[in-house]
C-alpha cells in the first residue's frame, strides 16, 4: 500500500464512508431495488470528497513532494478500494441468495431485480459511471462537487430504473433468472459490466491526470 493511499484512508476519509459499505447488505432486500445499495456506497465516497474539500486536502496533497498525477492516483485508489470492498460483499451475498435462499418464497415471488450475475454486472457499470462522472469531473476543477454528483445521481437512477424494468419486457425474462438458471448468459452480462467498469475507470483516471496537471492551485 503506497503512502498516498494510506493518507487518503487515514486523513481524508470519513468513518461514514467505511460504514456506508454496509449498504451492500441491501442485496438481501426482497421487493426493493437492490441496485440502490451501489448508490449509497458512492454517496459515502462523496461525503469524504466533500469533507476533504472543506479541509483543503487537495492543496495539502499537491504540496507534498509527489507528482500531481500521484495525487490523482491516490484518490482513485481510495475510491476503488471502497467500491471493490462493497462489490466483494455483494458477490458473497449474491451467492448466498443463489444457493442458501434459492427456494425462499420472498425471493421467488419478487417482482424486482434478483441478485444474480446480471445484477453484479450492473453494479460495476454504475460504479464505473461514478468514476467517470463524479471522480473524473472533480479533477477538472479540484473543487466543484455538487453539479457532478447531481448528474451522477440522475444517470445512476435512470440506469437503475432501466435495469429493474428490462426483465418485464417479452423475451428478456432471462435477465432476472433465479439461482443458476441461464448462467451462461448471466456470466456474459457480468463480464460485460466488468469490462465497462475497467475501461471507464482507466479512461477517467488518465483524463483526470491530464486535467489536474492544468490546474493552478
Amino acid at each position: 500500500m503506497n503512502a498516498l493511499l494510506k493518507k487518503e484512508m487515514r486523513l481524508s476519509a470519513l468513518l461514514l464512508t467505511y460504514l456506508f459499505i454496509g449498504f451492500s447488505l441491501m442485496t438481501f432486500c426482497p421487493g426493493y431495488p437492490i441496485l440502490c445499495g451501489v448508490f449509497f456506497i458512492t454517496l459515502g465516497i462523496f461525503q469524504s470528497f466533500q469533507s476533504a474539500r472543506e479541509a483543503n486536502d487537495i492543496v495539502y496533497s499537491a504540496l507534498l513532494p509527489v507528482a500531481k498525477s500521484d495525487v490523482v492516483k491516490g484518490k482513485y485508489q481510495f475510491v476503488l478500494l471502497i467500491e471493490l470492498c462493497g462489490f466483494a460483499l455483494m458477490v458473497i451475498f449474491t451467492l448466498i441468495r443463489m444457493t442458501v435462499f434459492a427456494s425462499s418464497a420472498a425471493y421467488l415471488h419478487n417482482a424486482l431485480m434478483n441478485a444474480n450475475p446480471f445484477f453484479l454486472g450492473m453494479t460495476l457499470l454504475i460504479f464505473g459511471l461514478f468514476n467517470v462522472i463524479f471522480v473524473g469531473g472533480y479533477f477538472r476543477t479540484a473543487y466543484n462537487l455538487g453539479k457532478n454528483f447531481v448528474i451522477y445521481i440522475v444517470v445512476a437512477f435512470v440506469i437503475i430504473g432501466i435495469a429493474e424494468a428490462l426483465h418485464h419486457f417479452p423475451g428478456l425474462d432471462a435477465l432476472n433468472a433465479f439461482g443458476f438458471e441461464h448462467i451462461g448468459l448471466q456470466a456474459a452480462l457480468f463480464a460485460a459490466g466488468a469490462a465497462a467498469f475497467a475501461i471507464m475507470t482507466y479512461m477517467s483516471y488518465k483524463k483526470a491526470c491530464e486535467d489536474f496537471e492544468k490546474i493552478d492551485l
